[in-house]
């Protein structure tokens, strides 16, 4: 028996990769990943507070667009109080109706990256030629509102056809996160050159744990401690990249931003030991490092 497989990558396993670290010798890079999303009002896709696969509402719409009108700017204010960056997956068509989300990213100098123009679609239904025109309104929004390309993807629901990856690149993207397939960085090939794919969870992170599983505020706090912690132990003997993963209509609301609040707040008391960073950064460091040490390099 012969299972269907990819090209895009070989299996290399942790335990038979060189050996690096991070900037200035550190050995956990940490990255605090936002999404911040739009949607269409009774129409497409869009996640529920209670119920999988309910019909789009008006309660839900409205749950979702909380996060935009209220949850980020609390969010904004976290990041600040705590000075860490931030990268924003954002829905470039949020950035045509929440203008002033755009203009405090650039005002904080946090990374934008590409996440398709909406959470009401998915781009893996998608012709080659229409994923192409999806790509290029994402980036040419984001472009128009942040004032810089976005050089990092990360899909709707991290969907992608058998031509993502070749389109991204031939678009000018140099990384890519819809792969959550490890906890460092690996070169990804495609027909126009090698693409990286940047750890990014889909465990720690605040909607599927919270919405989907129904895990309590305080759990996911759990989960974002005992993560770090393992992975700071893990650190010692291979480099790493440690995600948290939120959504604002999620972890916005205010008992659940004071769980966060906790976690990072535990995580940043040993800011001496990491690299608190962006997926971009970590992309161009990896770009400067010979060939061989990244897999697939």
């Amino acid at each position: 028996m012969q299972l269907p497989k990819h090209d895009r990558y070989d299996y290399v396993p942790l335990s038979r990769r060189p050996d690096y670290s991070w900037p200035d010798g550190k050995r956990l890079a940490v990255c605090f990943c936002n999404n911040i999303e739009v949607f269409g009002f009774l129409s497409g896709l869009g996640s529920d507070s209670t119920v999988l696969n309910a019909p789009q509402t008006t309660r839900n719409y409205a749950w979702r667009d909380y996060g935009n009108r209220v949850g980020q700017w609390y969010l904004f204010d976290l990041l600040d109080e705590m000075r860490v960056p931030a990268s924003h997956n954002l829905n470039s068509l949020l950035l045509d109706d929440c203008p002033e989300i755009g203009e405090r990213i650039r005002q904080r100098g946090d990374e934008a990256v590409g996440h398709g123009r909406t959470n009401a679609e998915r781009q893996d239904v998608l012709n080659e030629t229409d994923e192409a025109r999806l790509i290029a309104e994402s980036t040419d929004g984001i472009a128009r509102h942040i004032g810089i390309r976005p050089k990092g993807w990360l899909g709707p629901y991290l969907a992608q056809t058998p031509v993502t990856l070749d389109l991204l690149k031939e678009a000018g993207y140099d990384y890519v996160m819809d792969w959550p397939a490890d906890d460092q960085p690996f070169w990804m090939r495609t027909r126009s050159g090698p693409l990286l794919s940047v750890p990014y969870s889909i465990e720690l992170n605040d909607s599927p744990a919270m919405v989907f599983r129904q895990h309590s505020a305080r759990d996911f706090e759990d989960m974002i401690v005992d993560q770090f912690d393992e992975m700071l132990h893990q650190s010692a003997k291979w480099p790493l990249v440690f995600t948290v993963v939120i959504h604002p209509f999620v972890i916005g609301q205010p008992f659940r931003l004071r769980a966060l609040r906790r976690a990072m707040q535990r995580i940043l008391a040993k800011r001496e030991q990491l690299w608190i960073t962006t997926p971009g950064e970590i992309a161009r460091y990896c770009a400067s490092l010979p060939a061989g040490i990244i897999p697939g390099s």
